[in-house]
């Protein structure tokens, strides 16, 4: 993971705490076989993905009791 996507990741969801439970619920996801909604580099982590996603505006994170992913 690159420092640089996480600061570009934390731009759009301030919360560390969301962050964190949007990138894990969306790597979840990616293990599972969801496909990307970015074009992926060769030495990218599902964790890599996730937050280029939610930099890029592809997913949004929305608040509540628990982190909730939606497709943008």
């Amino acid at each position: 993971m690159t420092s640089s996507i996480l600061d570009e990741a934390l731009k759009v969801v301030p919360s560390h705490q969301l962050l964190v439970n949007a990138v894990s619920k969306r790597v979840r996801q990616l293990t599972d076989g969801f496909r990307p909604l970015i074009e992926v580099g060769p030495r990218m982590g599902f964790a890599d993905i996730a937050l280029k996603e939610i930099a890029e505006g592809k997913l949004k994170v929305e608040a509540s009791s628990r982190a909730e992913i939606v497709k943008g």
